[in-house]
């Protein structure tokens, strides 16, 4: 004979599957997706839009553009591997995330502030002239 469910195991059931939605994602920004926009050859900043030891956030494509040393440019996903919060600026040699305060290395997108443990993951670019391509 079987009973009919109760409501506390639909209750323990739900919020089961929530929990393991939510854990669905490691937070470290690498999905294995394109950033939403994106596609290889798109133009996302001009070299004389990034300044030397700084850099741009490009919103639309989900990533930050940096020139650590003049005429050494590097991208990384503009997405906190911390909660996914976007990052907020550059300034000061690091990427800034706002939401909870990490902060990442314009050079190679490495934790220099926690709460985030992980590296921005580095988006491939390539450079032609003045025009800063997705590769």
């Amino acid at each position: 004979m079987t009973h009919p469910p109760t409501r506390r195991t639909v209750l323990l059931a739900t919020g089961a599957a929530a929990l393991l939605a939510g854990c669905g994602d490691d937070g470290d920004g690498s999905s294995g997706e394109a950033p939403a926009g994106a596609s290889p050859g798109q133009e996302v900043a001009k070299t004389t839009d990034v300044p030397v030891g700084g850099g741009v956030i490009v919103e639309d494509e989900q990533i930050v553009v940096t020139q650590p040393r003049e005429g050494d440019f590097r991208a990384f996903s503009s997405i906190c591997t911390h909660q996914r919060c976007p990052v907020a600026n550059v300034e000061a040699g690091t990427i800034n995330c706002t939401c909870h305060g990490s902060k990442f290395r314009i050079t190679d997108g490495t934790v220099t502030s926690p709460p985030a443990t992980r590296a921005l993951p580095e988006r491939k670019i390539t450079v032609e002239g003045n025009s800063i391509r997705l590769a």
